[in-house]
């Protein structure tokens, strides 16, 4: 199936099973699951579902720092010190993110950074489909204490990655 599209995870499964259980149907195929998509353990044999031709066709550049962050869904509270290069803009700021009750204020500030990172990074942190964590391990973000990367994990956090079904 080039596109399957539901509104929920039940919806899904009664599709997935309605083609799966043909009985003349020898492959099937689904293509562009989110990452992440429970099907494979819905199978009655997991290593008969395999995963390949992973994309990352949705891609986000945050212009307003401030705005952005606190325009978006957070579902736990903290605050965060974040030192932030754009390169391309030509521009460097420390923006202090606050949480409280699922929303954010974030604005400039002097104080020490808890992670410094590039504008591209923070693009993939925004959405929710990469972990904090995961970044600092592959050298992309500076986590300046130790606690830092788990506390920026639990504020990025989204209940589901971000999905883009089409390319453009």
């Amino acid at each position: 199936m080039d596109e399957t599209i539901a509104t929920d995870d039940a919806v899904f499964t009664a599709l997935a099973s309605f083609v799966l259980e043909h009985d003349l149907v020898t492959s099937v195929v689904f293509k562009h699951l989110p990452p992440g998509h429970p099907l494979r353990w819905q199978l009655a044999d997991f290593r008969a579902g395999q995963v390949s031709d992973d994309t990352d066709w949705l891609w986000l550049r945050l212009l307003d720092v401030p705005r952005a962050l606190a325009a978006r869904g957070w579902s736990t509270d903290g605050e965060l010190v974040l030192d932030v290069d754009d390169p391309f803009l030509g521009e460097h700021s420390r923006y202090l993110l606050t949480v409280r009750e699922g929303k954010a204020h974030c604005a400039p500030t002097d104080r020490e950074p808890d992670l410094s990172l590039d504008i591209n990074d923070l693009g993939s942190l925004y959405l929710g489909g990469t972990a904090p964590s995961t970044l600092v391990r592959a050298g992309h973000i500076h986590a300046h204490h130790p606690g830092a990367a788990a506390l920026a994990d639990a504020l990025f956090r989204t209940e589901r990655p971000p999905h883009c079904l089409h390319w453009f």
